[in-house]
């Protein structure tokens, strides 16, 4: 009798470990602080559904200290640094050919409009070119809508902005900076206080929720939205695929149901939710708001026609049609109004 107990002892103990090695933990790469919309909005409450969208059996850990500077967040994840991760395309200039779709002018009041119809088209079509080769791409999305912000120099129209020093993150952003007579400067988000609080840059290109997320509503004085944007960020949620493949078919398809699409969805949701309370925020700051007028808006159109040249070549030669990819988008945002 205690031999036939012990045996039931034994096989519920290995019951046990076999469940307890059934769990899986991703754990999130992050190099932003806690409070940001991307932590807070968008990637916690995506682990809690996949949490529960597995029955628990897959967790997500979002790791408080950085492994790598953001434009290596595709590489780490790819090489297994971490299993999950997150980054803006535009940071490895050259590399991802095909993002400029999302990322030129006068697309979007809204991210949310943006961001879902992004993914609609990346799953279709741009997804042939394999640009995400080596990892899982969970979901694709952008920020809001960008405009221009300044320290003391009040814009109102385009001949204002000829010569200023502005700071820009990557992507098609650098050449609608260009084209438009500014100076594009360089430096990661987290530096961008320091370098409008010491003259180093006369302003900056980012959507209202970054200006008082890193406090540079205490040094800007003037902004400008522009009707649908001056630009867009693209971003991407990337998986190891190792991490990936380990999973079993059931919980492969319980994340794909929070991901893509629905991601992108929160993910649009979330930026525009914080945008609108970064006006909030401006306006208590006494940062003054103005949009551009229809004779700004021309010019701007003028000066940036064809800026959708990169993004048409370089996907002729993936063999996608570009164009099809523009028409797309733009019906998928039309449809979300």
């Amino acid at each position: 009798m205690r031999k036939f107990i012990g045996m039931l002892t034994a096989v519920a103990a290995l019951g046990l470990a076999t469940a307890a090695s059934a769990e899986t933990t991703l754990r999130v790469s992050n190099w932003l602080p806690p409070s940001h919309p991307i932590v807070k909005d968008i990637l916690t409450p995506w682990g809690e559904q996949v949490a529960k969208a597995t029955d628990g059996r897959v967790k997500v850990e979002i790791m408080a200290a950085p492994i790598g500077k953001p434009p290596a967040q595709f590489d780490l994840i790819r090489s297994g640094a971490a299993d999950v991760g997150y980054g803006v395309h535009g940071y490895t200039p050259g590399r991802f050919k095909l993002t400029p779709l999302v990322e030129g002018p006068f697309l979007s009041d809204s991210a949310e409009a943006l961001s879902v119809a992004y993914w609609k088209v990346q799953e279709a079509m741009l997804s042939k070119a394999d640009e995400h080769e080596g990892v899982k791409l969970l979901t694709v999305f952008t920020h809001g809508p960008g405009g221009i912000y300044t320290t003391t120099k009040k814009v109102a129209s385009v001949d204002d902005l000829a010569g200023l020093k502005m700071r820009i993150g990557g992507g098609i952003v650098a050449e609608i900076a260009s084209r438009l007579g500014m100076v594009g400067v360089q430096a990661p988000s987290p530096q961008v206080y320091e370098i409008l609080a010491n003259g180093v840059a006369d302003g900056i290109l980012f959507p209202p929720e970054s200006v008082p997320f890193f406090r540079i509503d205490e040094v800007i004085r003037n902004g400008v939205s522009v009707p649908g944007g001056l630009y867009n960020t693209s971003f991407f949620v990337v998986m190891n695929r190792g991490a990936w493949d380990k999973l079993s078919d059931e919980d492969k398809a319980a994340i794909d149901g929070v991901s893509g699409e629905a991601m992108a969805r929160m993910a649009g949701q979330a930026w525009d939710a914080a945008d609108a309370a970064g006006i909030k925020v401006m306006e208590e700051k006494g940062v003054a708001q103005t949009t551009a007028d229809d004779a700004m808006t021309a010019a701007i159109a003028e000066k940036l026609a064809g800026v959708e040249k990169g993004f048409l070549d370089a996907a002729s030669a993936a063999g996608i049609d570009g164009q099809a990819a523009i028409d797309m988008l733009k019906a998928e945002i039309a449809a979300a109004k």
